[in-house]
């Protein structure tokens, strides 16, 4: 009996086996590149991928957050869409009322001592944060690090000599399109969600939703409440956390977004190392190489960042890049525009160098940079202008490369940046606004903050005023 069903299982099962079997051994052991590899059986297909599940998400949490916000007080009488229509939909009076508001995400736990990575949007403002295990355990967190422009928070579990589960940060740089993945999180409050796919695509760069954009494409299933969550490769690792989705009507459509792990890497040990994010600066800025600049510069098809701005005194100037330069690749990995080169440096600690591939007049060179902080030169200096100031009420400061970083801005920024306007003040008559550089107050131009202190103390009938305003430069006459 049992040599029939052998005979029979052979029969119907074997024999993709076998065939697997004899093309495998003529391609000779197995190697980095064939470590992946289509099914070769049917009994290989309806594989599970429970025991994954129960490995992974021990380590991925839900994040319940509360804040309390100021609310205008406002009068049943003015829900009647008759007093609406006269005295507008933002009518209000009285004191204004304190509420509690709750939002909800994920997050994942990386160190067993409960150092927990989620999306700064998660987190943002909340007063109070609870993070809630897969068994239902619940602890009170704290922020120890907020990255805006990654969209990243790194979180603390208030525990004592507990061990938590946690992922393994794996190296993103060796994901590849096509892999399978999972996605783990807490979609819509509804509790705890696995949903599978693969890697649609890497270096997404131009999804708007943090500074550093340089995202992992997946067509696993994403929505709200997911942001924070896990998306782990078949080995278990971390690859990276989902942060947003591509979506007309609010739910997944398969297209989601996920930060690479490399890059959550650099902030977790940042977190960790004194609580101060700081990253490597290559002092030099350019624009992605089109097919026009492409064949200008006689490269055979466009990619790479030609170089249009290099601070003389930079780890890039320094070790020889020039304006004109295509950077092409870093450390070996091809680089596409602007941001997946801000990308490759960002992530790479602070204290060793960097390889860059470079075309220069037909031929391709090779750069060491050294990975050093922007330096804080001239010193921020912030002040608030007072009375009597033509901008008073403004709070404005110098920009250098750590401050340019620090607020979002191209490292290679320099003037005076208006950092916040006082409502009701002179500078907010005049309709100065956050984020603009001031450039030159009549003849004096304004590079330090003490020109700007100097220059609008003066008794004029008439001030002539350039700002940089965004991509423009705004000229005005104040009388």
């Amino acid at each position: 009996m049992i040599e029939e069903k052998f005979t029979m299982r052979t029969r119907v099962f074997d024999l993709p086996v076998i065939i697997g079997m004899i093309v495998l051994a003529m391609l000779g052991p197995a190697t980095a590149e064939t470590k992946r590899v289509a099914p070769l059986s049917q009994g290989q297909i309806v594989l599970s991928y429970a025991p994954l599940v129960k490995q992974a998400t021990p380590a991925v949490v839900n994040i319940y957050t509360k804040k309390v916000v100021q609310q205008a007080s406002r009068s049943p009488l003015f829900e009647d869409p008759f007093f609406r229509k006269f005295f507008g939909e933002q009518f209000s009076f009285g004191l204004p009322r304190k509420r509690i508001q709750n939002s909800l995400g994920s997050g994942v736990i990386v160190r067993p001592q409960g150092i927990v990575v989620t999306n700064y949007h998660v987190v943002e403002g909340a007063d109070e944060i609870i993070v809630a295990l897969s068994d239902r355990r619940e602890y009170a967190a704290k922020v120890i690090l907020t990255d805006e422009r990654t969209d990243l928070a790194v979180l603390k579990i208030d525990s004592v000599d507990v061990r938590f589960a946690h992922l393994e940060l794996m190296d993103s740089d060796e994901i590849e399109v096509g892999d399978i993945i999972l996605a783990i999180g807490n979609p819509f409050g509804v509790g705890q969600t696995v949903t599978s796919g693969i890697v649609s695509a890497l270096a997404r760069t131009q999804v708007g939703v943090a500074n550093y954009r340089f995202f992992i494409q997946t067509d696993a299933a994403i929505n709200p409440g997911n942001s924070g969550g896990a998306m782990v490769t078949m080995d278990g690792k971390l690859a990276g956390v989902n942060t947003a989705i591509y979506s007309k009507s609010g739910g997944s459509i398969g297209i989601g977004f996920a930060i690479p792990a490399n890059m959550v890497r650099s902030v977790v040990d940042s977190a960790l190392g004194g609580g101060k994010l700081v990253r490597p600066w290559l002092g030099a800025s350019g624009q992605a190489v089109t097919r026009d600049i492409a064949a200008a510069n006689g490269l055979d098809r466009p990619g790479g960042v030609l170089i249009n701005s290099v601070h003389s005194r930079s780890p890039a100037g320094q070790a020889g890049l020039r304006v004109g330069d295509v950077v092409t690749a870093v450390d070996g990995r091809e680089v596409y525009d602007p941001e997946a080169l801000s990308f490759r440096v960002a992530t790479r600690p602070l204290g060793g160098k960097v390889q860059l591939s470079i075309y220069r007049s037909g031929k391709t060179r090779r750069l060491s940079v050294d990975l050093k902080p922007a330096p804080e030169i001239p010193k921020r200096n912030v002040k608030t202008l007072k009375k009597g100031h033509l901008f008073a009420g403004a709070v404005i400061g110098n920009l250098s490369p750590a401050f340019s970083e620090e607020l979002g801005l191209d490292s290679l920024s320099r003037g005076v940046i208006v950092l916040k306007v006082h409502r009701g003040s002179k500078a907010a008559r005049i309709r100065l606004k956050p984020g603009d550089i001031l450039l030159r107050i009549n003849s004096v131009e304004t590079k330090q903050v003490k020109h700007v202190i100097n220059a609008g103390r003066h008794d004029y009938d008439e001030w002539k005023v350039s700002v940089r305003r965004g991509e423009r430069v705004i000229n005005v006459v104040i009388r």
